[in-house]
């Protein structure tokens, strides 16, 4: 019994002084959080997307508070959310440009078809691993729905092999373009007046072989345009939203219809 004691108490004594020294470190060592952070915090929806640019809710807070960097910057939160930080802070809130999620790729099982029969991870992630998806274009939707999964306002869906976004329900949280293997998603200024629904860097005449719906760089929307908001980047057409006043000429003039004209 006094052997088990002999061996006991020391380790017991050891571990209730570093128990105390521990205690006595974290209070003396302790660092002090700023208060306005978690009220701060508690203003921003949860998403942790990184739209602000930050890794997360909590990232973005602290730099909001310790760094004074813009009130404005969560796009899911909107001007209501820049409103109440900028009271907390006593800064401007500035104006929050509202986006959506676009995918940029019209490819569905009606305009073109696949390579291969996959049978695997139903996931656009893995399929990518096989011979670069199902379909005949690699730059096209692997139609999965990684997207769909991720994102956390159900505003994705697959209808015929194709994510699409429905845009009343989209906060511009961009956590679907980070999932999407094929970087076929961005988020655009909800003001948008046209989007180009293709992405493939092919030219033309092996575009028009995988799909219909395939710009094929012909350069008629980029001559049609009266604002030069149009230009053909990798191939395929490109809209700069900050030039384009929605006139739908370029729309009226793609021979494949994959640019759209969007009535806001």
């Amino acid at each position: 019994m006094n052997a088990i004691l002999t061996a006991v108490i020391p380790v017991v004594a050891i571990g209730f002084i570093c128990a105390v020294v521990l205690v006595a470190a974290s209070i003396i060592m302790a660092v002090k959080e700023d208060e306005r952070i978690p009220k701060v915090r508690e203003c921003l929806p949860g998403a942790n997307c990184g739209a602000c640019g930050y890794a997360g809710c909590d990232g973005y807070a602290k730099a909001l508070v310790e760094e004074g960097v813009q009130a404005n910057l969560c796009v899911p939160g909107g001007a209501a959310v820049a409103k109440e930080i900028s009271e907390i802070l006593g800064v401007e809130a500035g104006e929050v440009e509202p986006k959506v999620a676009v995918v940029h790729c019209g490819g569905d099982c009606k305009s073109t078809e696949d390579k291969i029969n996959y049978i695997g991870i139903q996931s656009c992630s893995a399929s990518k691993l096989v011979f670069g998806g199902k379909g005949q274009c690699g730059y096209g939707c692997l139609g999965l729905g990684d997207c769909r999964e991720a994102c956390p306002e159900d505003a994705i869906c697959i209808e015929n092999d194709l994510a699409r976004i429905n845009t009343s329900l989209c906060i511009g949280c961009g956590i679907c373009a980070k999932a999407c293997p094929n970087h076929l998603i961005s988020l655009v200024p909800a003001r948008r007046r046209a989007d180009v629904l293709c992405s493939n860097k092919d030219k033309g005449a092996v575009t028009r072989k995988i799909c219909s719906d395939g710009c094929i760089g012909c350069r008629k929307c980029v001559k049609v345009c009266p604002k030069e908001a149009i230009d053909i980047v990798d191939n395929h057409a490109v809209v700069d939203y900050e030039k384009c006043v929605g006139c739908g000429l370029c729309a009226k003039e793609c021979p494949v219809g994959c640019i759209v004209k969007i009535d806001n």
